[in-house]
């Protein structure tokens, strides 16, 4: 192999220089974690609260083959690529294994500890350097070892390194050489990049640059120029280089980070300015790095890689994800000691994943538990990343007897952590920004629905369950078995009130006794609810029969005849619902009429509730007239009733008798109904006549009378005892008419009215002389009387009969008018009757004329006539003889009655000759013909005497 030694210094920008080399310009800033912490006092309360503070990452143990692995051997050295995991052992192993854990292939390349292990970027090349000197690449088509002679600590690959033909690597170890092999035609041909500053600790190739720590510091080559371009030297009160590893970790192909015992460095390559060509600067090489950032820790850094932001929109600065070793004493600052307590190794702390921030301000440490951690020091451990700078990012942490992966924490594992301490509220409102985001999955360890039920029976075991019924609706969804579960819980903890209003009655439905059982809770609690409930629940959820009979066996322990409770109306108004819902609205309408509800006669004539009614027939009449009280109170028009109306029309369905008895001790219902009866069905009061009269004779007098003379169904001696009662007369006088008792009714008229005219009229009515006798005797001693018989006499009786009754010297007011009025209407009747009698005599005399003038006028005859009788021409013959009535009927002397006796007419022809009887030619040979046929004739017109005995002539 070629050997090529760069002993050439490079000076930078002429910031000094250690040794020869170039000093990069660094930040004048150094920054403590634990002065970014603030006071002590300040510190101690963050602790306080330190388990309130969520981790920004969550870790999980690789298994797979590993266990087997640890069992055996412990590892050492860790790389990553794509999704491989290329792990080395202290017992000279190499492990390919997935992120898993699962084995993929394994094999032994080295007799000694794998120190350092890397891998191109297709995982198909593994390069291993370890403390028996070799370094060992191997593919599984290729395979390369190299013999270094002293123990080798680092070993690079070259970007691209399958795709190479070059198949070129660095590496360096305790020999001090920083040796870089490129293959050729001949093998690989070697090249010392560095040497004499002690061993190389770590060293790191991407693009064009290679960097290395040695025992001064950090420097970075450039393989292009081949010129190292910088010289980041070690702070001076630094522990020793092997004590505490150096850490290289390429964040791009510019940006270096350095973590080195409690110090991180930043180093950004970058093109030098170009400036006017002197002879300083002619030999410069063409890039430059400068110090973008120092910060010194609390701890020992075990590892670095970058933590860039989780959101890619989010342009802030990368953090840094640091692997913190705490040493357990300071020992290593003094080892010159002889005290053996204080050589003897004390136990390590358990190692921290920090998020550090470019400010220097740890934002959180997560103190990791790896396997035997007590038992390892900060060389032991390994940090780092697998993947990009996608989601798919996450870190691994390696010790020798375990392996854990560190990822970042997403919404749901915020979402866990929430729950894990007991803060469901926010827990559940980032469930639903989740959802919102349609990143909801059914399958997450933790869902909204498993939230919120714990967050529910927080609260319950709280005692706040108003907030937790008011979570019910989005915690149990469309799931039945799970709202009946939390109903259950709230009615064991006698709180079922509260989640009552949750409680859905459709999507879903839940099982009938829980409807049930809450209406129960109403009916004890609260009624004026139930009954707002059983109205808006629909009804086919619950047993409407069971609640009906809970409702009655409730308003049968408080209800009250005397007195209407609040509590009683409720429940009433409850069962009206509940039996309307049931389909029985005939129960239902008994709780109408108590609770005076309008809808009462549409809800009869609705469901046909004639029958229902029959026995409901008082309330229902009450109910109607305090309607119409209630109507006339307020100005409204009042009609007639409608509940006694509704009665009548329907009494095939409401009888009549039922009606009568439930109306009894209601006397003006009754006579409304009867009387309401009487105009539409007369024939069905019949039966109650004798109540109608008593009921006309309270409650309508005046019409009373037109009663008594409309029926004949009522018993007369009754009536007149009933009017008798009443003192009304006028019926008794016709109920003493109707009895025969005139003479009684008379007297009735005359003592108790007074009245001449009604005692004249009573006799005109009857038509009695007797009677007319009686009023004349009784008129006698009544001058009133004599004049009022005087005035209203009339064909009836005669005035003289009247006149000559008046006894001499009883002094008669207004008797000359009565008599002039008598003369008068005398005197007015002649007049009348001598001009009915001229009238009747001109009409008389004019129909004799007409009826003289239609006899004696000829009469028209043609062959065609036909006889009335026996329907044959009248002038068959000419010697036949037809004879003309005078009621205009021509019939043939045959026809009639004893025409068969009546001569024989000379022939026509021979009477025109002058050959027959010239008697028959003058006028009392027509007379003397007319005289014999009238003898002759028995019943005169055969025609008019038929129809006179109704027999029907064709």
């Amino acid at each position: 192999m070629e050997s090529t030694a760069i002993t050439d210094d490079v000076h930078a920008n002429g910031n000094g220089v250690v040794n020869g080399e170039e000093k990069a310009a660094q930040d004048p800033t150094e920054m403590s974690g634990s002065d970014e912490s603030g006071s002590e006092d300040e510190s101690e309360e963050d602790e306080d609260d330190e388990g309130d503070e969520e981790p920004s990452l969550k870790y999980e143990r690789i298994a797979g083959a590993l266990p087997d692995l640890f069992k055996k051997d412990s590892a050492s050295a860790l790389c990553i690529s794509k999704s491989s995991l290329a792990l080395g052992t202290h017992g000279g192993f190499v492990h390919i294994l997935d992120i898993a854990g699962n084995r993929k292939k394994s094999y032994k390349p080295h007799m000694a500890s794998v120190i350092d292990i890397c891998m191109d970027e297709t995982a198909e090349f593994v390069a291993t350097a370890s403390i028996d000197g070799q370094v060992v690449i191997q593919s599984p088509g290729e395979s390369y070892a190299f013999d270094l002679k002293r123990p080798m600590r680092s070993i690079a690959l070259e970007p691209n390194f399958a795709k190479r033909t070059s198949r070129a690597f660095v590496c360096g170890g305790l020999a001090g050489n920083l040796l870089l092999y490129e293959k050729g035609w001949l093998g690989h041909k070697e090249t010392v990049l560095h040497l004499g500053e002690g061993p190389i600790w770590q060293v790191r190739w991407r693009g064009r640059l290679i960097a290395w720590a040695n025992d001064l510091g950090v420097k970075i080559y450039d393989t292009v120029s081949q010129a190292r371009i910088t010289f980041i030297d070690r702070p001076a009160d630094s522990p020793r280089a092997d004590l505490f590893k150096c850490t290289l970790h390429w964040q791009d192909d510019s940006t270096l980070l350095i973590a080195w015992a409690d110090h991180i460095k930043v180093a950004r390559v970058r093109a030098r300015p170009r400036t006017n060509t002197t002879a300083a600067s002619a030999n410069l090489p063409p890039l430059l790095a400068e110090i973008t950032l120092v910060l010194k820790l609390d701890c020992m850094i075990a590892g670095l890689v970058p933590h860039p932001p989780s959101s890619p929109a989010d342009a802030s600065p990368p953090c840094y994800l640091i692997l913190a070793y705490t040493p357990p004493d300071t020992s290593f600052l003094d080892e010159m000691t002889e005290d053996r307590s204080k050589q003897a190794r004390k136990v390590a702390e358990r190692p921290e994943l920090r998020i550090i921030s470019p400010a220097g301000a740890e934002l959180a440490a997560d103190a990791i538990s790896l396997t035997d951690f007590q038992h390892w020091g900060c060389n032991d451990y390994v940090l780092a990343q697998v993947g990009g700078e996608d989601e798919g990012r996450c870190y691994v942490v390696l010790s020798p007897r375990d392996i854990i992966v560190a990822k970042r924490r997403d919404r749901r594992d915020h979402i866990t952590w929430l729950v894990e301490r007991k803060r469901y509220e926010e827990a559940l409102a980032e469930v639903e920004k989740l959802e919102a985001d349609g990143h909801s999955d059914s399958d997450d360890a933790v869902s909204a629905v498993e939230i919120g039920q714990r967050y529910i029976q927080h609260l319950v075991n709280d005692g706040e369950f108003v907030n937790a019924a008011r979570l019910t609706p989005k915690v149990c969804g469309h799931d039945a078995k799970r709202w009946e579960k939390w109903i259950f819980l709230f009615q064991q903890q006698k709180q079922l009130q509260a989640i009552i209003p949750y409680v859905p009655t459709e999507s879903p439905r839940l099982d009938h006794l829980v409807y049930e059982m809450i209406l129960a809770h109403f009916l004890s609690h609260d009624r004026q609810t139930l009954l707002q409930t059983v109205k808006e629940w629909p009804k086919d959820i619950y047993d409407i029969s069971a609640v009906i009979v809970a409702v009655l066996a409730e308003l049968d322990r408080t209800y009250s005849p005397s007195s209407s409770t609040s509590d009683s109306v409720i429940l009433m108004e409850c069962l009206a619902e509940l039996y309307i819902a049931n389909r029985q609205p005939g129960k239902a309408l008994t709780y109408f009429l108590r609770l005076r509800r309008p809808n009462v006669f549409d809800l009869i004539r609705e469901n046909n509730l004639f029958t229902d009614v029959q026995d409901q027939a008082l309330l229902l009449v009450e109910f109607d007239h305090e309607l119409m009280e209630k109507r006339q109170k307020d100005g409204q028009p009042v009609t007639k009733s409608e509940a006694i109306m509704l009665l009548v029309d329907h009494i095939h369905s409401i009888p009549v008798g039922r009606v009568v008895q439930q109306l009894q001790n209601r006397p003006y219902f009754l006579f409304l109904y009867l009387d309401a009866l009487m105009d539409k069905e007369p024939h069905m009061v019949s039966p109650f006549a004798d109540i109608q009269v008593k009921l006309y004779a309270e409650f309508a007098t005046p019409r009373l009378i037109d009663f008594l003379r409309a029926s004949n169904d009522y018993n007369l001696e009754h009536a007149y005892n009933v009017c008798d009662e009443q003192a009304l007369v006028p019926e008794m006088v016709f109920l003493l008419g109707r009895m025969g008792n005139n003479k009684q009714a008379l007297t009735l008229i005359i003592e108790r009215l007074g009245d001449v005219h009604r005692a004249i009229d009573f006799a005109k009515e009857q038509n009695d002389d007797d009677l007319w006798e009686d009023l004349l005797k009784y008129s006698e001693t009544r001058p009133t009387f004599i004049r009022g018989l005087l005035e209203n006499v009339g064909a009836e009786i005669s005035p003289l009969r009247l006149i000559r009754r008046i006894k001499n010297g009883l002094e008669i007011p207004g008797l000359k008018e009565a008599l002039i009025k008598i003369l008068q209407d005398f005197h007015l009747q002649i007049s009348l009757l001598e001009g009915c009698q001229t009238i009747l005599n001109g009409d008389s005399s004019d129909f004799a004329r007409k009826l003289h003038k239609d006899q004696t006028a000829g009469f028209f005859l043609t062959a065609k006539t036909i006889c009335p009788i026996c329907s044959r021409s009248l002038q068959e013959t000419p010697q036949q003889l037809v004879i003309l009535f005078l009621c205009r009927h021509v019939v043939h002397a045959a026809c009639t009655s004893g025409g068969d006796q009546l001569p024989e007419q000379p022939d026509p022809v021979l009477r025109g000759a002058g050959m027959a009887d010239t008697l028959g030619r003058g006028l009392n040979g027509k007379i003397a013909f007319e005289a014999q046929v009238r003898a002759k004739l028995d019943h005169g017109c055969p025609v008019c005497h038929k129809e006179t005995e109704g027999l029907r002539t064709f």
